[in-house]
This record gives C-alpha cells, structure tokens and sequence, in this order.
C-alpha cells in the first residue's frame, strides 16, 4: 500500500505541477523569529514516533512537540543534534499534542501567498520531495506542506521545507513570477473530489495569518494556483471552500 500511495503521488504531483519552474536561488538568512500556540489547558502527554522530514531539525521537532531535545536525543541515543536524516524515525518521549511552529525571516521578498492542493489522496513534505527530485529539482517545490493525516503524519501537520527554512524561492508556481514572489502552501488532497479536513483548514488559516501580519501581504494577494494570471490549472480544486477560508483571513 505503502508504494501505491507513493506513486499516486508522484504521477499527481507531476500533473499538478506541469506549469511550475525550478527557482533554487537561496538568501542568507539574517536571525529569525518563531510563531507558534502555546499548549492551552491540561495537556495530555504520550510516546509518539516522528518521522524526519526535508530539512527538519531537532529543534522544530522539540518545539512542536513540547519535548526538550535533550530528552530526544537520550530516547533516541543521539550523539550529535545536527545530524538528522530524511525518513529516520524518532521516538518523542511523553509527546504533547502537536502544535504549528512557524519561523519568520525578516524579508522584503514575499507579496504573495498562493495556495495549492497535491491532487492525491495521500502523501507528506517527503514524499512530494521525493517526487520532485525524481523530476531534477533541487528540493521539494513548496515552503510549506500541511498533511492530512496519511504517511504518518497528523492531520492538519504543518511541515516547512528546506525552500522555507532556507529562504529559497520556491517552484510551484511560474506563472505571475510567483515563485520568486510567492509562499508556496500545498495541502495534502484532492479538492476537486474530496473537502478540506476542518484540522486543515484550521491550520491554514492559522498559517496564512502568521505570514500576512509578519509579511504585511494584503488578502487580495492571497491566491489559488489557479487564479494566478496565466496558471492553467484548477488547484487548488473545484470544492475548495474559499468563502470559509477569506472568512477565517480577512
């Protein structure tokens, strides 16, 4: 099931992304700040797996988590924080429930936020970037990634990539030169068949918000795919619920 779920992605992502152009231009990345929830009223703590995703470090994991990266690292007999790899499998001790952790560069570059759907049923930030590599990108084509509950993720997940961590621009969109200007988000799904989980929606707008106050980017500049100047496409999916979503961002 496992390879049947990878190559429904891989054959959605690479019609879904047809239009869309390699940009792996980095920018140094001058000291950052984090948005993120706070746990709010008792929190109910088990063991959760974790796995590592492009770019991830340990000290995302420990804040999403609420789990010092001390006790990540003796759960997992980790002798160096900086060495992760993509795919290796962590065991969180006494995990919190998952929260958004959003890291904001200071930048003048986005004036965009395009949102876009992946077209499969299932799939995580690996799997796309996995996708996308067989294609000859340098990374996954998306900042940021927000699962719906397949491949091991939670639904509602918010993943940023390395285009994101990284500050690179992105490749998702050619069209309106938005990946030189635009914040890629693509939600796990196919919205032209199935609804947007209410987790999805809730960290979307979540997301969205966190990006429009820090980057000052006008609703109006808050696109589908497909309703990009010169984007022939229907992402991000004909049953996506645009007025519960301005409603949640305007």
């Amino acid at each position: 099931m496992k390879r049947i779920a990878y190559l429904c992605a891989a054959i959605g992502l690479t019609l879904v992304l047809a239009s869309c152009a390699r940009a792996p231009v980095k920018t140094s990345l001058p000291t950052a700040s984090t948005a993120y929830l706070p746990p709010s009223g008792p929190v109910m703590r088990q063991d959760a797996i974790h796995t590592v995703g492009p770019g991830e470090t340990l000290w995302r994991i420990s804040k999403t988590y609420d789990v010092s990266i001390d006790d990540i690292m003796g759960a997992n007999r980790l002798t160096d924080s900086s060495k992760l790899e993509m795919g290796q499998r962590l065991l969180i001790p006494q995990a919190a429930p998952i929260k958004p952790v959003i890291t904001i560069y200071p930048s003048n570059k986005w004036k965009y936020i395009i949102v876009h759907h992946s077209a499969t049923e299932g799939g995580t930030a690996l799997d796309f970037y996995k996708a996308h590599r067989d294609r000859g990108w340098e990374t996954i084509g998306y900042h940021f990634v927000i699962d719906n509950g397949s491949g091991g993720k939670q639904d509602g997940q918010i993943e940023a990539t390395p285009r994101w961590t990284k500050q690179m621009d992105g490749a998702h969109c050619a069209a309106g030169s938005m990946n030189s200007r635009g914040i890629g988000i693509c939600l796990v799904g196919n919205f032209n068949y199935e609804k947007v989980s209410p987790k999805q929606m809730e960290s979307l707008a979540y997301l969205v918000n966190t990006l429009k106050t820090n980057y000052r980017i006008p609703s109006s500049n808050v696109l589908g795919h497909g309703k990009v100047t010169g984007a022939k496409t229907d992402c991000p999916g004909k049953k996506f619920p645009w007025s519960e979503f301005y409603a949640r961002t305007r």
